[in-house]
């Protein structure tokens, strides 16, 4: 029988690998990047090259704000006060080794994970909140109508911008109140997954 991981797990797995990408050295960095993005270019081209043109801008001015913020060894002395640092350029793109590994490793989440998996995930790792006295079950049926609404405008938008801006200033006429969720049981499995990848993160993290 061909094994799952619990979606939660699956979401807390793709967290730390976020974090975990703020404390690699370089070359490591390089070849967690490439790894990630040569996978998701073979899972999920589509859902990888959505991502990256939707964040193209941020991670845009982010070379160019480490690039002339950071003080350092000029790369075009020709260029003089204009050139920007030797040292800025290279955190710049260490930056956007760090994002293309989060938007790669998310890209393949999300091509895993069904929307109802994904709800479901989330649902299960906000379970502390319920001793803040915070409700589960409202969260979990916003954060279904919001993805709901952002998948459609998305899709309208490309074709008609001016409608869906329109329709977005109305009130919402939606009555549903309620989804479904298919709750899957944590196994032996998934907590070593995560026991694991606790442990790997701390151990680079120290």
């Amino acid at each position: 029988m061909k094994f799952i991981p619990h979606p939660a797990v699956q979401i807390l797995i793709w967290m730390l690998l976020a974090l975990l990408a703020q404390r690699l050295q370089p070359l490591a960095l390089l070849v967690m990047c490439s790894i990630l993005f040569v996978l998701a270019l073979r899972l999920c081209a589509k859902q990888l090259l959505s991502l990256l043109r939707r964040t193209r801008w941020i991670l845009f001015s982010l070379l160019l704000i480490y690039s002339y913020t950071t003080s350092g060894t000029t790369l075009w002395p020709q260029l003089g006060v204009i050139s920007p640092s030797r040292e800025g350029v290279l955190d710049g793109l260490l930056q956007l080794g760090r994002l293309i590994i989060v938007l790669s490793s998310l890209a393949i989440l999300l091509e895993l994970l069904s929307q109802i998996q994904l709800i479901s995930g989330l649902y299960s790792l906000a379970y502390p909140l319920r001793w803040l006295g915070l409700s589960r079950e409202r969260i979990a049926v916003r954060l279904a109508l919001t993805l709901e609404y952002a998948e459609s405008a998305m899709r309208d938008t490309a074709s008609d911008w001016k409608s869906t801006i329109s329709k977005a200033m109305q009130p919402s006429s939606t009555d549903t109140t309620h989804i479904e969720l298919r709750l899957q049981a944590f196994g032996l499995v998934d907590a070593l997954l995560v026991v694991v990848s606790v442990a790997v993160l701390i151990g680079v993290w120290r």
